[in-house]
């Protein structure tokens, strides 16, 4: 199994999204990116951790390859958005893609090329942000698997 570690805006959504693909073992929801130590919900939210929310997802290579994540990532939500998503605004709403080695790192950036030339960004830079795996804290019981408990499947 691999980790890769998404934001994409607001956790439920991108967390529901990412949980329902076939090769995904497992998705938390926490926050990563920032300088706090164990960053809450309350905190990131004040907006001055610089933190994001993210989803962590476990997935089988063999089953699901981290290209074919990357490309999932980037059709659940608008890259081309600064701190920005839906309602959702702020530096903890950003897109970003948390690298776990140098290979991750290569293939988010040789994605980010190829669709940079698609007609559906002309003019529009994808502003998502590339960067080394943080420490990863979990979000609050409540977060996890939010939309699902719920009995949602999006949440705007």
């Amino acid at each position: 199994m691999e980790k890769a570690t998404f934001a994409a805006g607001c956790f439920w959504g991108v967390e529901e999204n990412f949980r329902n693909l076939a090769g995904v073992t497992d998705t938390k929801v926490g926050y990563s990116g920032g300088t706090k130590d164990n960053a809450t919900y309350k905190d990131v939210c004040g907006g001055n951790t610089g933190h994001a929310e993210v989803v962590e997802v476990t997935f089988d290579p063999a089953v699901l390859s981290y290209q074919d994540l990357v490309k999932f990532f980037f059709e659940i939500h608008d890259p081309t958005t600064l701190n920005r998503q839906g309602p959702d605004y702020g530096d903890q709403y950003r897109s970003a893609i948390f690298f776990h080695s140098p290979e991750q790192e290569a293939t988010a950036r040789a994605v980010i090329e190829t669709l940079q030339k698609e007609s559906r960004f002309a003019g529009r830079p994808i502003v998502t942000q590339i960067a080394a795996a943080q420490t990863f804290w979990d979000a609050e019981e409540y977060h996890q698997k939010y939309l699902a408990k719920q009995g949602l499947k999006v949440c705007h």
